[in-house]
């Protein structure tokens, strides 16, 4: 090929072959020597910190480590004093595998289940699992699956897949033991002796024992003839059951029926309470009727006593001095039916009307007051019968000693309204 063919010029080449420019790129050779020796050794230096770094293993206290080195399992650490630093080849002749050492809660979605009564409901529960504690004693590498982390890794390979087969295995076991019981009624899941009274907090409830057998079916069931660990390395802790609960297309006629019994109960209820008020208002009242009774004749008894003493008081009172006794019977009678508007129309023998026309007989009569001195001015004397009244006209001076003396004359009897023999008093006198 010609120099034109390669673009090169004659000039360049006669510089390039010039003694004097290859002694001035002679140190620029050097420097690049010495910078690829550097990047080298640089090199090197960070492959063996990177194949050192990748000989230790850490292993932490939540974590369970197997050591793979081309496909065998060569080292498992998973005791408690197994923690801390170890070593190992480096990558990729040895592969470290962690796996969660601590307990895990699985909580699938609910799901619809008919119970043996072709009752259908919707159980959600849930469940602790962890790998399986390993035995006492090191790691022997020539049986790898005595630990249970190895078949745990073997057979599953990590917690996602461990957790789809214990859904699967929950939902079988939980299908097949609610198809055995029934919803309600003695061995139900919902019964109760008393719609009004909670569960019986004496024994474990129906929900905690069918929780306890399918506990014991996760961890191995009857056809199988070895247990959970023994196949996958892992360990049920405890299962529970959330909250069985209706579909929402029964849920509306449930809630229903429950009004329906509620309802029933509170007018039960009511209609306890208003038979129970009846009966205390009906001996409140007959306790009444006995103390108002007792009271009543009580106050009759008391009654009767105080008038049977007022007519003894009066019976004495009138034996000792029957006259005395009338004139103040009289006197009392005067006050209550005389008054300035009084208008009595009385036989002339009517005893009332007797002190008034005679006074008050000589032998009941008060004595007299002795003779004052003379005096120009008449003394004033009282008037007849009426107990000390004073006079204030002279003119009936000579009527009130009448009364004192000598009976006063008798008032002429008046006829009023054409009756014969009877006399009109008017006020106090005739």
């Amino acid at each position: 090929m010609t120099d034109a063919a390669f673009g090169a010029k004659p000039e360049i080449e006669d510089a390039m072959t010039d003694p004097a420019f290859s002694r001035s790129a002679m140190p620029l050779r050097g420097v690049g020597r010495r910078l690829l020796k550097y990047g080298f050794a640089l090199g090197l230096c960070g492959l063996a910190v990177a194949l050192l770094i990748s000989s230790m293993v850490f292993v932490d206290e939540t974590e369970l480590v197997v050591v793979e080195r081309l496909g065998d399992i060569v080292a498992v650490y998973d005791r408690p004093e197994d923690r801390g630093l170890r070593m190992k080849l480096p990558w990729p002749i040895d592969t470290v595998r962690r796996f969660d050492r601590r307990q895990q809660l699985f909580d699938p979605p609910g799901r619809e289940i008919f119970t043996r009564d072709r009752k259908n409901l919707i159980v959600d529960a849930y469940l602790v699992w962890q790998v399986a504690e390993p035995p006492e004693g090191p790691f022997d590498a020539a049986d790898p699956q005595s630990r249970p982390v190895v078949r745990f890794f073997r057979s599953l390979g990590s917690i996602e897949t461990a957790e789809a087969r214990l859904d699967s295995r929950l939902r079988s076991i939980l299908s097949t033991e609610i198809g055995r019981v029934e919803f309600s009624g003695p061995e139900g899941l919902f019964h109760v002796a008393d719609s009004e009274s909670g569960p019986d907090a004496s024994g474990a409830s129906r929900l905690a024992e069918l929780a306890e057998t399918i506990r014991r079916q996760m961890l191995q069931r009857s056809r199988e003839e070895e247990s959970l660990a023994r196949q996958f390395g892992i360990e049920v802790v405890d299962v529970r059951i959330n909250r069985p609960n209706l579909p929402s297309g029964n849920q509306q006629a449930v809630f229903e029926r429950m009004k329906s019994e509620r309802k029933k109960i509170a007018q039960r209820y009511r209609s306890a309470g208003l038979a129970e008020s009846t009966v205390i208002r009906s001996q409140a009242r007959k306790q009444s009727n006995e103390l108002m009774a007792r009271a009543e004749a009580e106050a009759e008894r008391i009654r009767g006593e105080g008038e049977a003493e007022a007519i003894r008081i009066l019976n004495d009172a009138h034996a000792e001095d029957p006259e005395f006794y009338r004139i103040t019977r009289t006197l009392d009678s005067y006050r209550r039916i005389l008054n300035a508007k009084t208008t009595l129309v009385l036989s002339s023998s009517s005893n009332l009307l007797r002190l008034l026309t005679e006074g008050i007989p000589d032998d009941l009569a008060p004595p007299a007051p002795e003779t004052p001195p003379v005096s120009h001015e008449a003394p004033p004397l009282t008037k007849g019968g009426l107990g000390g009244v004073i006079a204030d006209d002279p003119s009936e001076t000579e009527s009130a000693a009448g009364v004192q003396g000598r009976p006063a004359p008798p008032a002429p009897p008046l006829v009023r309204g054409g009756t014969p023999g009877a006399a009109a008093a008017t006020g106090g006198g005739p």
